[in-house]
């Protein structure tokens, strides 16, 4: 049996990826096999029983080690990890991220204002690793006819909720990002706002499941950390502006319980990686956004705080179309 890596103590770079699954959402003709998402029983606005420990506490968190981590384990590890963050993040973010509202990212960029995706009138849309899927619900109140896709049945079960508070029913699908469970050109749109992409192994097969499932002309709006934060601490203050990792090491994050067992993964890709993986999936990049932190803009999330924001970018949002 392969030796069990030795956690280290937690770097500072815990929490690296905490700041959304929200984006951290009528299922086109399914060419594969999905998982039904079934009812909970919510007790508050997202749909949580309760709030419970965080997941580190749930999950044993440990330590953290740096090694590759195969496709099949980062889908496992990441569907266990939100299972268990679900409740926990939505009473630390829901009231920022609302039940119905389009925010791209800890900067407070909202769809409503930069139109990335265009007019969402009519559109057959796919918001990939939706979450509680407010992004959806705002498209569907828009006039788009809206799949939300996420990998967490623990996230679904919060986006159930904010559909039967708001009323408006968007379908859900559980699966993972790297086989869409749709047929091809089904959908006009497909956008996810931190979901999925910097949380699988093959990111590449993400861009062209996208590519596939979308019609000729349809856009692919994703919005990730932006890849030069990974250089730096996960710290708000003044300690997260000295850099103390690589930027060309794409070693995953990986958190680990006492046996070495994982419970978080992240993967790390350049700007030059991200422009290469929607190339080979046949897409053509049309813009690329770097959202600068708004004048007035306090809150703080994770490593996003006014004092890095005016330094350089958190995030990335990489604006694609498939060609006509």
């Amino acid at each position: 049996m392969p030796k069990q890596p030795e956690p280290t103590a937690r770097d500072d770079h815990t929490q690296r990826g905490r700041a959304r699954q929200t984006h951290p959402r009528h299922p086109a003709r399914a060419v594969c096999k999905t998982s039904p998402v079934n009812g909970g029983t919510p007790s508050n606005d997202h749909g949580a029983a309760a709030p419970q420990a965080p997941a580190e506490a749930v999950l044993g968190t440990a330590g953290v080690v740096r090694r590759t981590v195969s496709a099949a384990e980062s889908t496992a590890v990441t569907r266990r990890w939100w299972d268990a963050d679900a409740d926990d993040y939505h009473a630390e973010h829901g009231e920022f991220l609302g039940v119905h509202d389009f925010v791209w990212c800890p900067e407070g960029l909202r769809e409503q204002d930069a139109e990335l995706l265009g007019d969402v009138r009519g559109a057959r849309a796919l918001e990939v690793g939706c979450g509680s899927a407010p992004c959806s619900q705002w498209l569907a109140e828009h006039g788009a006819w809206v799949v939300g896709l996420d990998v967490s049945a623990g996230m679904l079960r919060h986006a159930q909720a904010a559909a039967a508070a708001t009323g408006t029913m968007v379908p859900l699908v559980q699966a993972g990002a790297e086989r869409l469970p749709f047929a091809e050109m089904s959908f006009d749109v497909a956008c996810s706002a931190f979901g999925a992409v910097p949380f699988v192994a093959d990111s590449t097969a993400v861009m062209r499941e996208v590519a596939r499932v979308l019609r000729p002309g349809g856009r692919w709006v994703f919005a990730v950390n932006h890849p030069i934060r990974w250089i730096f601490p996960d710290d708000p203050g003044p300690a997260g502006l000295t850099a103390v990792q690589p930027y060309f090491d794409r070693t995953p994050y990986v958190e680990v319980d006492g046996s070495g067992r994982p419970t978080y993964v992240e993967h790390h890709r350049t700007l030059g990686d991200r422009v290469r993986e929607i190339a080979a999936a046949g897409l053509v990049l049309t813009d690329l956004v770097e959202p600068e932190w708004p004048e007035g803009h306090q809150r703080e999330w994770g490593q996003w705080s006014p004092l890095r924001g005016a330094l350089f970018p958190g995030t990335a949002i990489f604006c694609c179309r498939r060609p006509e």
